[in-house]
Formats: C-alpha cells, sequence, structure tokens
C-alpha cells in the first residue's frame, strides 16, 4: 500500500480523506491541518495520525504521496516542497490564483521531473468521460460544438468567496479544463467573457467583486465553437451537463437524480426525482475514480488524466476570460 500524506482536513479534505481510507492501493498515514483541532479528528475518522509540522510528512521516506486539499494559497509552496522531497504529488486546483507564481513553481520543480496529478475530478465523471471517448472515436462526425453547463444549487459563504478568486477562477476553471479535454491538440485562440447579478444574491457578491452569473464563449482553432453556461444559485439541484454537437449527430453527458425511477400516472408523464443537491454527491464516483490514477502514478509513472500543464492553462483562459469581461472584447489567445 502506498502510504499518503493529506494536507487539509476541511470539507473537501474529509471527503478525499475518506476516498483515501476505502481505496485499497492506499495508507492513510498522516493528515495535516493548521487548525489542529480539525486535524485531530483525522485520528477518530480514519485511524491517520495528525501533525502539527508538515515537513514530519516530507522528512518520513515511507511516505509516496502528497495530497494537497488545503486552501489555494498553500498549494504552491506544498508542491514545491513535496517535490524537492521526490514525493508524488495530488493538488486540488487551482493550482493558484497567480498565474506568475504558477510560472515560478514549475521552472522550480522541473529539475526534481516531479510525479503531479491536479483534481480536475470532472475528467473523471464516467459520462464525461465518455464524451471524450465518444469524440476520439468520431461517434458524432467532425466536433463543432461544446456546451457546458455548471449551476451550482447555492453561492458558497462570504467567507469562502473572499478568497476564491472570482467566478473564473473559482467555479468556471473546472469547465475550461474540460473542454480542453475534450479539444486535446486544438488549442483555444479566442475568449469572451461576460456577466450579470440578477437575484438576491446579487448584494453578498458586490461585496467582493464577484458575479453570480456568467456565459463564455470559446474558439479554437480549428474553429470549435464553445459555450459555458454558469449560474452560483439553482433553484431545482445542482445542475451539470455537456453536450457535444458534431456532423453526425449529438451526445448529452445528463444530470445524476437522487434515483434514475420515472413515474407516469394521471398527474402526470415522466416526473421524475430532483437533481442531487451538492457537487461531491454529483461527482462522488469521479472523485473516487481519479484515485486509480493517482496509484498508477505513483506505482507506474503513468501519466493521469490531468497534470500541472492543465493547472496552468486552465488559469490562463480563466485569466483571459476575466480580461474580456473588464475590456468588453474578445481576448486572443
Amino acid at each position: 500500500m502506498i502510504n499518503v500524506a493529506l494536507f487539509g482536513f476541511g470539507r473537501i479534505g474529509q471527503m478525499h480523506g475518506s476516498n483515501l481510507f476505502k481505496h485499497p492501493k492506499f495508507n492513510l498515514k498522516y493528515v495535516y491541518d493548521k487548525d489542529e483541532k480539525l486535524a485531530k479528528k483525522s485520528e477518530r475518522m480514519f485511524k491517520a495520525k495528525s501533525i502539527k509540522n508538515y515537513k514530519i510528512a516530507l522528512l518520513d521516506k515511507s511516505v509516496g504521496v502528497i495530497f494537497i486539499a488545503s486552501s489555494t494559497p498553500t498549494h504552491i509552496n506544498f508542491i514545491r516542497d513535496a517535490a524537492l522531497y521526490k514525493k508524488t504529488i495530488f493538488c486540488e486546483k487551482p493550482l493558484d490564483l497567480d498565474l506568475n507564481k504558477i510560472i515560478k513553481c514549475r521552472k522550480y520543480i522541473e529539475k526534481f521531473s516531479p510525479r503531479i496529478q491536479i483534481g480536475f475530478n470532472r475528467r473523471y465523471d464516467p459520462g464525461h468521460y465518455y464524451l471524450k471517448k465518444s469524440i476520439e472515436q468520431k461517434k458524432i462526425g467532425t466536433l463543432q460544438k461544446i456546451i457546458i453547463t455548471c449551476r451550482d444549487p447555492a453561492p458558497p459563504p462570504l467567507a469562502y468567496l473572499k478568497t476564491a478568486g472570482g467566478i473564473f477562477k473559482d467555479m468556471v476553471i473546472h469547465d475550461f479544463d474540460l473542454i480542453r479535454f475534450y479539444l486535446k491538440n486544438d488549442p483555444i485562440k479566442e475568449v469572451f467573457a461576460t456577466t450579470s447579478d440578477l437575484s438576491e444574491y446579487s448584494k453578498l457578491f458586490k461585496k467582493v467583486k464577484d458575479f453570480e452569473l456568467a456565459t463564455v464563449v470559446l474558439k479554437s482553432k480549428k474553429g470549435v465553437l464553445c459555450t459555458i453556461n454558469n449560474a452560483r444559485h439553482c433553484s431545482y439541484g445542482h445542475d451539470q451537463r455537456v453536450e457535444i454537437f458534431g456532423t453526425k449527430g449529438m451526445l448529452i453527458s445528463n444530470n445524476k437524480r437522487e434515483s434514475e425511477v420515472e413515474l407516469s400516472n394521471n398527474q402526470g408523464t415522466n416526473s421524475q426525482k430532483k437533481l442531487l443537491n451538492f457537487f461531491i454527491e454529483r461527482y462522488q464516483e469521479a472523485y473516487y475514480l481519479q484515485l486509480h490514477d493517482l496509484a498508477d502514478l505513483a506505482i507506474k509513472n503513468k501519466k493521469p488524466r490531468a497534470n500541472f500543464d492543465d493547472g496552468h492553462q486552465a488559469l490562463v483562459l480563466a485569466i483571459a476570460a476575466s480580461k474580456s469581461l473588464k475590456l468588453k472584447k474578445i481576448i486572443k489567445i
């Protein structure tokens, strides 16, 4: 089994801790969080050892993987240290909010040839990944359009929004990455973004100079048109859909529901259960499946679906979207 040190034990860290604890290839040996009481919970939950100094894990030669699920501003330093100590690295998205920091980190760690996987979990969603394989197999002919809908059931708390970096770097970045995943060697060359605030949440977003609604239109080098529809709130659940359209048809990776059963009676037909209401539930399977890649990366040095460069390039698109919004024009990449 591969010994893992988990850095960060908040909401997302605890979810990752649970998956690591259940996975047959991993042993969750250490948990570090700046909140020592929070880290202590891991001892009770997963029989891990909580540590007050994260370098204990780095110095332990039996630890093969450093799993970074801490706040975004800590990611780069943890990556640099883990690379120095020759650890396999998993880092949640985004790598950082500052592109220059990512570029400097990349230059520093290159000499260590690090093994790094980035937490773009949607690449591992079975439905979304089926679309990827379908594009490669030409099931819909030549790809012409990609449409991604991403609507969260409710906004994050104010404390989170203050440090998240804005809707493009925090939320839409998943969709930028998924589009790049589908386009493969066909890079994005144009980005146009627009935003709006049209609900009772508008005051919340004005406090942090962010937005509740965003639409981004992108165009690839080959001419594929991509549209991203995002909302920070959705009255009917966690709305996550991907549509790909080509010369021979279309495919949709649809939402997940509490149950896939449909009811037809004298009150109506094809009545369905509600959508799942939380991203961890919606992508529960994807979060677990990405650990298979992490194990292969640590043991076989097999390239994961999302690496450091993918984290870098997704942020490039997020920054381009912010620039487009500010200048009210198409940004050339």
